[in-house]
């Protein structure tokens, strides 16, 4: 593999807008490789949308049993995102949000930067995007609305958008 692979990150969350927050958080590496954590919702964090537990199929008994403390999950962004010091969203304005909410009640501070994938992409990637992406999705099997392989599901896009237009523009 010649090119490097944005870093990814993605968020599954308790459901959309008001008291929502981060339910499962995961990265696609540069390398390729990824990993997820659960995490375990704080006592006030009660939103909680059936619609979105049906898209992601995580109940709210899983996150309190197998989830990880909220402190935890945002050591492990740092130690993985500090060097490269930013990672990458297709739902920038969700997901950066939930981010936040994750930093704040953690006590802590994110040591990289959450940016919009699209800023990667050019008009040409943009335009064979959804196709790409349907396409990973029936080739790979991909399970959809998991963090980890959504993650990863964006970075094979991302290269595939890429190897397509460089072919292209030969």
């Amino acid at each position: 593999m010649s090119e490097t692979l944005p870093t990814v990150l993605d968020i599954e969350a308790s459901g959309f807008g008001r008291g929502s927050y981060p339910i499962e958080v995961g990265i696609a590496r540069a390398d390729g490789s990824c990993c997820a954590f659960l995490i375990q919702p704080l006592d006030e964090w009660t939103h909680w949308d059936p619609k979105a537990e049906l898209l992601h199929g995580i109940s709210r008994e899983r996150l309190i049993q197998e989830g990880y403390p909220v402190r935890q999950v945002a050591h492990w962004l740092n130690d993985e995102l500090r060097e490269l010091g930013k990672a990458y969203s297709d739902s920038w304005g969700y997901d950066n949000t939930w981010l936040s909410l994750l930093f704040h009640h953690a006590g802590m501070l994110p040591r990289f930067r959450l940016e919009a994938l699209r800023i990667l992409l050019s008009e040409e990637q943009q335009a064979l995007w959804s196709d790409t992406k349907e396409a990973m999705i029936a080739e790979r099997g991909i399970h959809r609305h998991r963090a980890g392989e959504d993650a990863r599901l964006l970075q094979l896009t991302y290269q595939h958008t890429l190897r397509l237009t460089e072919r292209m523009s030969r």
